[in-house]
């Protein structure tokens, strides 16, 4: 399935007297789903997440704790045969929902303990149709009546959902702890439930709580109505329709944001979370940790389990959770789409839009609900967060639109934006003034270096043509008599010094042994970098301050290298030239070693921050990463003559410079004839697949933790079954906009082809990378 994208959340400024007054409009007669909605959670030990997809169908989506490849609730292997789902509610160890065709009750087990008829309803209220859920700790109570009829209350039944036997085995029974005479006869048009407690919107106003710990909540003589209404485990928080303000009940106390209204509300076992109607944005209160909540983006519907809430992002309907606090167990969200609310028969309201199903790209789906004539109602924006401004105000079938703040370009989004001060100095077209000055500088100047640069070379290159050397771009230091003078083999080579790196770029400098010596601590073990079949690689620091790598050869690639290779190495390693190779800055061949100097990559390889520990790479990095080094990969094969072919492309030899640009290294010098120039091309490229691979799952390249080892073997399939969006990395938190990603799952999945001839070339992958992280808008 495609995936809509749009410029969304911005933050705008007016005065506190008119958006107190906007507030109210906009608070009266908001659409809240309160505990029940398209989302949901069960409390307790077996917390699982459900949500109502977006295919049409109203099938339930399930994840839980580390679920790493998450199956519709339908084929999961802790309960089958879920028809399709209305609305969805959650107890504790349990979930409810009502059925979207026949608006009967249905619940089931969120454990693979549950051996029973997993419908858990008691059979006098099996064929009972409802218009709203709630499920409590070990309590369900339900709204009677059509769930799509025009009618939207009625009165309440209720019953418990209970443990029996030593494998704790769910059962629905009935009891009188939830009847209360005083509230059975009342209609209601809302209802909620917590831990022995259910409350319910009466539909003439006023809030009662029944069951028995709802006396701990305290709710008394309350007659306002409630346009968003949520409970946790001990308390009870809900939005007036009156005044705009959160209410809270129990154990917890209201936000201490004013002039907020909320759209939505979702309860934990300490915390409260609400969605934002101005900007749809989540804040949360209670006992949590606010810096773990989502910024910069909003969501049409949220849930929270004891711990950890998951919300419906509104820009792209995928999931996303977040914790209470860092110390407990994460929850991985599949990739797919979710419903951004309930399917309902009326028409939308004021302040609300009808979803309009043509954003989501896919030409076989008309509607987001089973049944023709229904339709989803959201709640309309009508601010933005920080970052973006209001390009489009909420209509009847869209949501207001907000865009970047780098796109604004007219003076109506300029102070949204901040890109002038109060005082109006830096106006847009002084900016650009300013940019223009400064940009002709820099040009000025760059034209100056180079044609320094240019003349200082061409002196350089004067001086070798006239020396007895031949026109090698390798040199000699001038040396004592004694020494050995290793270039053409024969001792009597005549000696010339060769110009520095700094005076001459691009050619390599002639290092002395003593010097890299002294600069690697005598080629201390503390000092290296890293270590392969071919030598060893030492950090190094110059006498002149510069910070280098070296690569030292072992003996047995001294013994099996004589003279004239080492120099036919050299010349080759001297025409390789790119921002994305690892560049030769210099050697040394003297007492018989074999010593080659290199840029020095401060960040290390790309391996060690995927797999090893650190920092690991967020996604615009990473894309970045995949580009840059394609582009290596493409200057080898494309820009030399002969190609030179890599033969051992991975993860490893793939490394991150000072400003974590990424550069190809350990290339060696493998040119391949004719005959074989073809397959060893197409075995690059399907090498770097894999490191594709790697750079969007975290996997490695072989892992016996896993099943299958092979990242290939494990992510083929699931490109063929359509799933490449379970290949994702979830141990880093998702873009806004995913389609980047997909479009890189695309590209590996081309790479690693059976089939070489299936197989692009890394000039057609460079291209696609690059219009990638052209377009790709990864925040």
């Amino acid at each position: 399935m495609q995936i809509p994208f749009k410029f969304n959340l911005s933050q705008s400024s007016s005065s506190s007297s008119l958006f107190f007054v906007l507030l109210l409009f906009c608070c009266h007669g908001a659409n809240g789903f309160g505990t029940m909605g398209p989302i949901s959670a069960s409390f307790g030990e077996y917390e699982v997440f459900c949500s109502i997809d977006a295919s049409g169908k109203q099938d339930v989506i399930c994840w839980g704790k580390n679920t790493t490849s998450p199956q519709p609730i339908s084929s999961s292997s802790y309960v089958t045969n879920i028809p399709a789902m209305s609305a969805l509610s959650g107890g504790e160890g349990f979930l409810c929902g009502i059925l979207a065709n026949t608006s009967q009750a249905f619940c089931w087990a969120a454990t693979s303990k549950q051996n029973a008829d997993p419908v858990l309803v008691p059979a006098v209220y099996k064929n009972t149709a409802y218009s709203r859920i709630a499920a409590g700790k070990n309590h369900v109570c339900a709204v009677r009546g059509s769930y799509y009829s025009d009618r939207d209350s009625g009165t309440v039944d209720c019953w418990q959902i209970l443990k029996r036997g030593k494998n704790g085995t769910l059962t629905a029974v009935l009891n009188g702890l939830f009847f209360d005479q005083s509230v059975v006869n009342l209609e209601m048009n809302s209802v909620v439930s917590g831990e022995g407690f259910t409350c319910g919107g009466v539909r003439d106003g006023g809030l009662v709580c029944w069951g028995p710990n709802s006396t701990s909540l305290k709710v008394s003589n309350v007659t306002d109505s409630f346009s968003a209404l949520a409970a946790g485990r001990t308390a009870l928080c809900g939005v007036s329709n009156i005044t705009g303000d959160v209410r809270c009940w129990g154990d917890i106390e209201p936000p201490t944001t004013t002039e907020v209204c909320f759209v939505s509300l979702s309860g934990g076992a300490r915390h409260f979370c609400g969605v934002r109607e101005d900007n749809h944005v989540v804040q949360c209160w209670g006992n949590l940790s606010s810096s773990l909540v989502p910024k910069g983006y909003g969501f049409m519907a949220i849930a929270s389990s004891d711990y950890t809430t998951c919300g419906i992002r509104e820009d792209d309907l995928l999931l996303d959770c977040w914790l209470v606090n860092a110390s407990k167990a994460d929850f991985d969200p599949p990739l797919e789409l979710s419903s951004p609310g309930l399917c309902r028969s009326s028409s939308c309201g004021v302040n609300e839009f009808d979803f309009n199903v043509s954003v989501l790209s896919e030409p076989d789906l008309t509607s987001l609900c089973v049944r023709q004539g229904l339709r989803i109602c959201s709640p309309c924006g009508y601010n933005c967060s920080q970052g973006y401004f209001l390009s489009s105000p909420c209509t009847r079938n869209s949501d207001r639109v907000c865009t970047a703040c780098s796109l604004c370009q007219n003076s109506s989004c300029l102070s949204v934006c901040r890109l002038h001060s109060s005082n109006g100095f830096f106006h847009w077209h002084h900016i650009r003034t300013w940019v223009l000055i400064v940009g002709s500088s820099a040009l000025c100047l760059l034209l100056i270096l180079v044609c320094v640069c240019f003349f200082r070379c061409c002196a350089c290159s004067r001086g070798q043509r006239h020396g007895k050397h031949s026109k090698s771009c390798i040199g000699k230091h001038e040396q004592e008599d004694n020494d050995d003078v290793i270039g053409n083999g024969n001792g009597n080579g005549h000696l010339h010094s060769f110009p520095s790196a700094s005076s001459c770029p691009g050619l390599p400098q002639v290092f002395r042994l003593s010097e890299l010596k002294d600069a690697t601590n005598g080629f201390k073990e503390f000092n290296e970098l890293g270590r392969g079949s071919h030598g060893f690689v030492y950090k190094a620091n110059l006498a002149d301050g510069r910070v280098v790598a070296v690569k030292r050869a072992n003996a047995a690639t001294i013994i099996h290298t004589n003279n004239r290779d080492f120099e036919m190495e050299l010349e080759l390693l001297c025409k390789i030239r790119h921002c994305n190779v690892v560049n030769l800055l210099g050697y040394c061949a003297e007492m018989g070693e074999r010593l080659l100097v290199y840029e020095y990559m401060s960040h290390g390889t790309l391996s060690d921050h995927i797999h090893g520990g650190l920092s690991p790479l967020n996604w615009s990095l990473r894309l970045k990463i995949a580009m840059q080094s394609a582009k290596g990969v493409e200057y080898l094969h494309k820009e030399l003559s002969p190609p030179i072919v890599h033969k051992d492309l991975k993860s490893s030899s793939i490394l991150l410079d000072s400003e974590w640009g990424a550069r190809v290294s350990d290339f060696g010098l493998v040119i391949s004839s004719d005959k074989d120039l073809n397959a060893d091309l197409e075995s690059d490229v399907y090498s770097f697949g894999i490191v594709l691979l790697e750079i969007l799952s975290g996997r490695k390249a072989h892992d016996i933790d896993f099943d299958p080892p092979n990242v290939v073997e494990w992510a083929v399939p699931l490109f063929k079954q359509g799933k490449a969006a379970a290949i994702i990395d979830r141990s880093v938190a998702l873009p806004r906009n995913v389609e980047p990603l997909l479009k890189l799952g695309d590209i590996a999945e081309l790479a690693v082809r059976e089939n070489p001839s299936e197989r692009p070339s890394m000039s057609d992958i460079a291209s696609w990378l690059e219009q990638i992280v052209r377009d790709g808008l990864i925040l």
